[in-house]
């Protein structure tokens, strides 16, 4: 499968670009900035874009989406606990000093476990609450690839202390979601490098024993 990812904006967010090599059939994550280049690379690899994912509303992953929909027609999904904050995007560009994004209309629900397909390859959505309430990851079994959002990073986890976050809730999500993957698995975070969940498990002070949750 293709997969590039672009830090995108002002907060680096990783913007993920999947395509199937036999159907040309693609996917974005997170488009929060410089669409140009997410299109570039759509466009290099020949793909028809079948869906945009949010992986939660915070405007460093959702800042660009109306820009890209606009683009290439595809459908945008977001889990809808998070309408909220998608509904306040001027409020979150005046926190950080930039210029409100286009508003863009959510097409589809993402919930936990939905499975979607492009060309033969299964992502399965993963329903994360705790940075935001509508928090989702992707799981994608046949790469042992996981695009987590700003639930989980290496040797960190989401922050808390946005609207719609929730320490306890965060740890839960992971503990109970995303540790059970196995340990080879790649972890595509919203910010940063990759891990793995095996690194994570050993390294990670946040998942230590005897943390509450």
């Amino acid at each position: 499968m293709i997969h590039e990812i672009l830090p995108v904006g002002l907060l680096e967010c990783n913007c993920s670009v999947f395509g199937d090599e036999t159907s040309r059939e693609g996917l974005v994550v997170d488009p929060g900035d410089q669409i140009d280049d997410v299109l570039e690379i759509i466009e290099r690899h020949g793909l028809h874009l079948k869906a945009i994912i949010i992986t939660h509303a915070h405007i460093d992953h959702i800042g660009g989406a109306q820009k890209l929909k606009q683009a290439t027609g595809a459908p945008v999904y977001m889990n809808l606990n998070d309408m909220e904050l998608q509904k306040g995007l001027d409020r979150q560009a005046a926190w950080l000093g930039v210029e409100p994004p286009e508003p863009v209309a959510i097409d589809a629900p993402a919930r936990d476990g939905d499975r979607l397909l492009i060309g033969a390859t299964e992502l399965l959505v993963l329903h994360t609450p705790g940075h935001t309430q509508g928090s989702i990851s992707l799981w994608i079994p046949a790469e042992e690839k996981l695009v987590a959002g700003d639930t989980l990073f290496r040797d960190s986890i989401g922050r808390t202390d946005l609207p719609g976050g929730d320490g306890r809730q965060i740890l839960r999500s992971i503990h109970d979601k995303l540790l059970p993957l196995p340990e080879q698995t790649v972890v595509i975070p919203g910010h940063g490098a990759k891990t793995t969940i095996g690194r994570e498990k050993r390294e990670n002070h946040f998942l230590r024993p005897g943390v509450p949750r």
